[in-house]
């Protein structure tokens, strides 16, 4: 698992997120590169004494969420860190991380026209769907939405979702031009919580040269592809072009707090958990972990004193801004994550902190007990979710744990198949920016695909394209869906927001309860065997084993078992 969850086969700001002025650092303190971090304050402290602990410690404050006392501090003091948790105002910092800054020379920017969205605030319910749903070009291969009941003939003919009920993806951005996008996308409501970082501290190219000019992309732009896939997996509108989503006529909201990299760093993430929790957003997409470190461990001995602090004050944040969000109405939906381990046992990571903060800095081993948290997979009140195979197996690179998996939902498993070679449509096939598709040479002169996993529908002149991609990333925004069904269905007018709200508990009940059980496998001991293609052209076997522990109501593989979309709308 890496950032963003998937395994490949802001023109307005809100009150809360104002810049109080600050002074520099002090003087009598050692000066060095002006270094980024994020504070978080003690809990109920005033913001005139953080503003002051802040300032003393020789920090500026450049951004500050309120809501949750987390601000993104500049400093040029090689003691800043230490000097703000001696303040009795301060709970944490953390590093944070570069800060974007435009190229004297930057490249030309991808030409998009701007798309025109639906306010998502207004109209009657089921209003964009009176017609009779019918089945749309692809529909014949998107198997994972045949496994969980979300076709014509199923959940889309009973509920196919509300206008009104707000869908945040929490990602890399959204391509909102896209044809199989922009009926239910909504620009209104979508905020960009990220600036595009050229290169690391070691000068390591990470987004690159910015594009625009303020290195904060639009609001419909998705320059990774992730965010994209994940939108149009929940939320792909009944049009007669390309695929469906799970949930076809709910409003999707770009509340980006990914890098184009496909980073993501806890400022951002706090952001969009407390925008979302402010803006009546429903239920919430989270198909990531947050930078730098896979886990948190408040006292990990491999680890040193300054890294277990921050990883304190990643989880700390983390919860406020989870809390925040799931006590204003937000259902919280995560990706389980793709390291092939057991969340309940202890495992080895090698792969943190996976993002150099400052120059040297570089992944070490690790051993992780149970009691680290990867956020926000593990957070209070959120819903994990594995991925599945075509034939329900959970797939390979799923992550799992009995506790630890609420529900699982189809991802993607390419060695899904008869003899264990990989078939990239056993992947998920989703929306795809037509940018990136030209960009990286996947398309002929005519604009038809030439790799197998790009895929073209078109009606009239209009042409959508779609890619398969796995992961876990792939799954999450399946529950995401059904979890927007479920508030279309059940729930009620939303009085401070207009739309429809549903309590996460109520939400989160539903999806349960009315997933497919599913039992471990027999044995429970299960081996994945995959043919895997070498350069030569001959097969290397793999093989690995992963063990299910639990009861078929509850389970390490599938939780409470696979979210049915019909199932969960027929309550």
């Amino acid at each position: 698992m890496r950032r963003a969850i998937v395994f490949v086969a802001c023109a307005v700001v809100t009150a809360a997120l104002a810049a109080p002025a600050q002074a520099g650092p002090s003087s009598s303190k050692t000066q060095g590169q002006t270094t980024e971090y994020v504070v978080l304050y003690k809990d109920g402290v005033s913001l005139e004494k953080a503003h002051s602990a802040v300032k003393a410690a020789g920090g500026t404050i450049v951004k500050e969420n309120a809501a949750v006392g987390v601000a993104t501090v500049r400093s040029s003091s090689t003691a800043f860190a230490v000097d703000a948790r001696k303040q009795s105002a301060v709970d944490g910092v953390a590093r944070n991380r570069a800060v974007g800054e435009a190229p004297k020379l930057a490249r030309a920017a991808v030409n998009k026209s701007q798309a025109v969205e639906k306010e998502g605030r207004h109209g009657s319910r089921g209003s964009t769907s009176s017609h009779k749903p019918s089945a749309e070009p692809l529909a014949n291969l998107q198997w994972d939405m045949k496994q969980i009941h979300a076709t014509a003939g199923g959940s889309y003919k009973k509920e196919p979702g509300d206008h009104r009920v707000l869908v945040g993806v929490i990602d890399t951005g959204i391509d909102g031009t896209h044809p199989d996008i922009a009926p239910n996308f909504n620009r209104a409501l979508s905020r960009n919580f990220t600036t595009d970082i050229p290169v690391d501290a070691n000068g390591t190219e990470v987004d690159g040269p910015c594009e625009h000019p303020s290195c904060v992309d639009p609001v419909d732009e998705d320059d990774n592809e992730h965010g994209t896939h994940v939108a149009s997996t929940i939320g792909a509108p009944l049009n007669g072009l390309g695929i469906a989503g799970v949930a076809p006529d709910v409003s999707l909201v770009n509340v980006r707090a990914g890098q184009d990299s496909g980073y993501f760093f806890l400022q951002p993430v706090v952001d969009a958990l407390t925008y979302s929790g402010d803006h009546g957003i429903d239920v919430v997409n989270m198909s990531f972990y947050t930078d730098p470190w896979l886990f948190n461990c408040t006292n990990n001995p491999a680890d040193s004193p300054e890294n277990q602090a921050e990883q304190r004050t990643v989880i700390q944040a983390s919860e406020r801004a989870l809390a925040y969000a799931h006590r204003h109405g937000v259902t919280l939906v995560s990706a389980a994550g793709n390291g092939a381990t057991d969340y309940t046992k202890t495992i080895t990571d090698a792969s943190s902190p996976d993002y150099p903060s400052v120059p040297g800095e570089a992944p070490y081993s690790r051993t992780i007990p149970p009691s680290c948290v990867s956020e926000p997979s593990e957070g209070q009140n959120v819903i994990a979710v594995s991925a599945l195979g075509i034939s329900t197996r959970k797939s390979y690179y799923s992550d799992y744990g009995n506790g630890y998996v609420a529900v699982s939902a189809p991802g993607g498993d390419s060695y899904d198949t008869a003899d264990n070679k990989a078939d990239v449509t056993h992947a998920i096939l989703a929306a795809y920016p037509k940018s990136l598709a030209v960009a990286r040479g996947e398309l002929n002169p005519d604009g038809t695909p030439n790799v197998p996993y790009v895929v073209r529908s078109c009606k009239g002149s209009t042409c959508g394209y779609y890619q398969y991609l796995q992961g876990t990333s792939m799954a999450s925004p399946h529950a995401t869906g059904v979890v927007a069904l479920i508030v279309s269905r059940y729930g009620s007018r939303d009085r401070v927001h207009g739309g429809l709200t549903l309590s996460p508990a109520r939400a989160q009940s539903i999806l349960e309860g009315t997933a497919t059980e599913h039992a471990c496998p027999t044995p429970r001991a299960f081996t994945y065997t995959r043919q895997v293609l070498q350069s030569d052209g001959t097969y290397l076997t793999v093989t690995t084993t992963h063990t299910c522990e639990g009861s078929k109501s509850s389970n390490g593989f599938y939780g409470h078992g696979i979210i049915d979309a019909l199932g969960a709308v027929s309550h």
